[in-house]
C-alpha cells in the first residue's frame, strides 16, 4: 500500500492532467466554432456595405419624351441624361499604370469605360469626332479628377491615315498601349433597305468595319503579352432589327471580329473580348438612331423593362481589361436587360 503523501500526490497530478485535457477539448471546441462568432462579429461593418437595389427600378422607365438631335448627338443635350458612373462608380486599383485608347470615348460604353478605367488607374486616350467636342472635354475632366492623365484626339475613323494617326499619337502620350477599346459606332435607322442610300451604307460601314480594321491593325504591333482587345458589338450581331439593317450586319461583323481576332492573338499572350449591349440610353439613339416613336417606349420590351444606362456596362469593360480575366479570350459579353444574347 503506498504511503499517504504519495497517494495523494498522484491524486493531485491526475486531476491536473485531467483539468489540461478537458481546457484542450473546450480549446479545440472554441477553435470549431469561433469561425462562426468571427462571422457574427462583423455585424457592425454592414452599414459600410452596399445596399441592395431592385434594377427594374435604379434608372428612369419608359415613356421617354421626343427628343432629335444632329448626328452624332450629345449626350449633355439628352433628357434624361445618361449616366455613365460620373457619381456612382468606384476605383479599386485593378487597372493601375495601364494605358488605354478608347474609340467613342466622349459618351455612351465609352465614356464609361474612359470614366472607370481612370478611377481604376489607367491613363486614358479618347477618340471621338469634332461635333462631340462639348463631351469630350467633361469627360477628359473626369479622368483628370481620377488622378490620371487624360488626352482628347479628335477624327474620323473612315479614314485610314488618321486610324494609323491615332494609335501613333496615343503610344506617344501615354508611353505605350496595353488596353484598346474600340466603340465608336454609327447607327441610323430607315424604315427598310429600300430606303439606305449608297452613301449612307457606305458611312455605316467605313464607321463600324473599316475603322476597327484599320485601328486594331496599327494598334496590335504595340501590344504585349497582357494586353487586352475590347470590342463593343450589340445585340444586333444575333436578332437584328429591320429598321437597322446595314448597323446590325456591321455588329454581326465586329462579333465574328473578336472570335477571330482571338485565336491569332490569345497565343501571343493578347486577350480579345467583346461586349455586346441591348438598348441602352445613348445619344447613338437620339442622333438618328431610333425613331421619336421608337424612343418613347425605349426599352420597354426587354424584361427590365427599361433601357439600361451606360454606367451598367463600365464594369464588364473593366473586368475584361483586368488581369483577373487571364482567362477570358473571345467571348463576348452580354448586357441586355435579360434578352437572352448573345
Amino acid at each position: 500500500m503506498l504511503p499517504g503523501s504519495l497517494m495523494k500526490n498522484m491524486k493531485k497530478d491526475l486531476m491536473n492532467r485531467r483539468q489540461a485535457v478537458a481546457g484542450l477539448g473546450a480549446g479545440i471546441a472554441g477553435l470549431a466554432i469561433s469561425p462562426v462568432f468571427g462571422s457574427e462579429g462583423i455585424s457592425f461593418e454592414q452599414d459600410n456595405l452596399a445596399p441592395l437595389q431592385d434594377p427594374t427600378t435604379k434608372y428612369p422607365r419608359p415613356p421617354f419624351k421626343p427628343q432629335q438631335q444632329p448626328f452624332p448627338g450629345l449626350a449633355s443635350k439628352m433628357d434624361p441624361k445618361p449616366d455613365h458612373g460620373e457619381q456612382t462608380y468606384k476605383g479599386s486599383g485593378r487597372l493601375a499604370g495601364r494605358k488605354a485608347l478608347i474609340t467613342g470615348g466622349d459618351s455612351g460604353m465609352g465614356r464609361a469605360a474612359a470614366i472607370a478605367f481612370a478611377r481604376e488607374g489607367a491613363d486614358v486616350v479618347i477618340n471621338y469626332l469634332p461635333a462631340e467636342e462639348e463631351d469630350a472635354r467633361e469627360v477628359i475632366e473626369w479622368i483628370k479628377k481620377a488622378g490620371r492623365k487624360g488626352y482628347a484626339i479628335p477624327g474620323d475613323l473612315r479614314d485610314e491615315s488618321f486610324c494609323k494617326s491615332l494609335v501613333a499619337q496615343s503610344v506617344q502620350k501615354l508611353g505605350g498601349l496595353d488596353i484598346v477599346v474600340s466603340n465608336a459606332a454609327r447607327q441610323q435607322t430607315k424604315p427598310s433597305i429600300l430606303d439606305i442610300t449608297t452613301e449612307d451604307f457606305d458611312a455605316t460601314m467605313k464607321t463600324n468595319i473599316y475603322g476597327p480594321f484599320w485601328l486594331l491593325k496599327a494598334s496590335i504591333p504595340h501590344l504585349k503579352p497582357g494586353s487586352s482587345i475590347i470590342v463593343t458589338t450589340s445585340e444586333q450581331a444575333n436578332d437584328p432589327s429591320p429598321e437597322l439593317f446595314d448597323y446590325a450586319q456591321t455588329k454581326a461583323a465586329n462579333t465574328s471580329t473578336v472570335r477571330s481576332l482571338a485565336k491569332f492573338l490569345t497565343p501571343k499572350g493578347v486577350r480579345v473580348n467583346g461586349v455586346a449591349p441591348g438598348p441602352i440610353w445613348t445619344p447613338l439613339q437620339v442622333g438618328g438612331g431610333a425613331t421619336d416613336e421608337k424612343l418613347k417606349e425605349f426599352g420597354k420590351a426587354t424584361p427590365m423593362g427599361r433601357p439600361g444606362q451606360p454606367a451598367e456596362l463600365a464594369s464588364i469593360y473593366v473586368q475584361l481589361a483586368d488581369n483577373g480575366a487571364s482567362y477570358s479570350t473571345g467571348q463576348i459579353y452580354g448586357a441586355m436587360g435579360g434578352g437572352g444574347q448573345p
